[in-house]
């Protein structure tokens, strides 16, 4: 397929906001955007556009059957240069969520040359500053006009981009979470590794009620036993038992975070003793009781690395150690934020330097 680019028009751009504290995370686009559709089997018409509203049918079947799944991705800019890290495994996994929702596979290659192409031309869009990011979001949704409950047999597939600043407002700070025993994220053979939307709809309500409870984000427990630890809403889990660091293991009811994976590269390449294993509950909290548990962190794109401050578990507040940041979170956050604008030997891989300007 020939990637066709048309460029917004110089009295239609916008105005590119300054990088600083109030730029928050998600609000800002950019633009252009990068769409195709999958029409009678193949994808058609690849196009980098000026960003625009999507026009669709009532019907169409991602309003009815909720076919849609999404990525989510960061370009790097560091005295002029661009940089992505593990984009291959973004998606390879969103190949792997479309396989489990029914949903046509595409060509990474090529996906990846188009997102490499949006980066450049966008990169006045993105923040030359640690902790900062052009934020990239693939997406494909069910299209097909029809009400009927089967696998759609057309597909839209877009990428819109946009400047973010950390996460959380509070920056890398220790954040506290809600452990939630009364609602399940996933269950194992449902769609919980997939990266799928409404995995995310169904968080909301236990979100809601963390909130009331001070927390910003949920912890859930296994669907069937309700005992062991799983994921966070927006992150997968670590904690660090003194000599041993700690993550569920993948079951087919967790996300296979791409940070998660190269967090477990790393800490091993340090020398570190890591193990991806069934964590009860029980054994967390009575480990932070004990003060065997002496850091527990969330890892994703959004994030990078969360330092958590304290659970709220049956009514109870489970402070981690001193409440602050721990050394191995924060010596992980400072790595992997260096390794992603290309200030730190990159022995694994991880970063892929774009090499090509419009």
């Amino acid at each position: 397929m020939d990637l066709k680019i048309t460029k917004v028009s110089k009295e239609k751009k916008k105005v590119i906001p300054v990088f600083d504290a109030n730029l928050g995370f998600g609000r800002i686009f950019s633009d252009h955007m990068f769409i195709m559709e999958h029409v009678d089997g193949e994808w058609i018409n690849p196009r980098i556009e000026p960003y625009h509203d999507i026009a669709l049918s009532p019907s169409a079947m991602v309003f009815h059957y909720g076919q849609g799944i999404f990525e989510g991705m960061k370009a790097y800019k560091r005295d002029g240069e661009l940089y992505l890290f593990r984009p291959q495994k973004n998606l390879e996994r969103m190949n792997n969520s479309a396989n489990r929702l029914v949903m046509p596979n595409f060509d990474k290659e090529f996906v990846l040359d188009a997102i490499k192409k949006l980066v450049c031309l966008e990169s006045e869009w993105i923040p030359d500053t640690k902790g900062y990011a052009l934020y990239i979001r693939p997406t494909m949704i069910a299209t097909e006009t029809c009400l009927g409950v089967r696998p759609s047999n057309r597909y839209l597939f877009y990428v819109i981009v946009g400047p973010v600043g950390p996460y959380y407002s509070k920056g890398f700070n220790p954040v506290d979470i809600f452990v939630s025993d009364q609602y399940v994220r996933a269950v194992r053979g449902g769609v919980g590794e997939a990266k799928a939307m409404g995995n995310y709809a169904a968080s909301l309500l236990a979100q809601k009620e963390g909130q009331k409870h001070g927390c910003s984000q949920v912890l859930w427990l296994d669907g069937v036993e309700r005992k062991y630890v799983e994921e966070v809403g927006a992150m997968n889990i670590f904690a660090y038992f003194k000599e041993e660091l700690v993550t569920p293991m993948l079951s087919g009811s967790i996300l296979p975070g791409i940070t998660r994976d190269s967090v477990i590269k790393i800490t091993k390449e340090w020398g570190m003793k890591v193990s991806e294993r069934l964590l009860p509950i029980d054994e967390l909290i009575n480990g932070i009781s004990s003060g065997k548990v002496t850091e527990v962190f969330g890892v994703g794109t959004a994030a990078v690395i969360s330092p958590v401050g304290k659970l709220v578990y049956k009514g109870e507040n489970y402070q981690i150690a001193d409440g602050k940041t721990g050394q191995l979170s924060k010596k992980l956050f400072d790595y992997i934020t260096s390794l992603q604008i290309g200030l730190q030997k990159d022995t694994l891989g991880f970063v892929e330097k774009i090499d090509f300007r419009f």
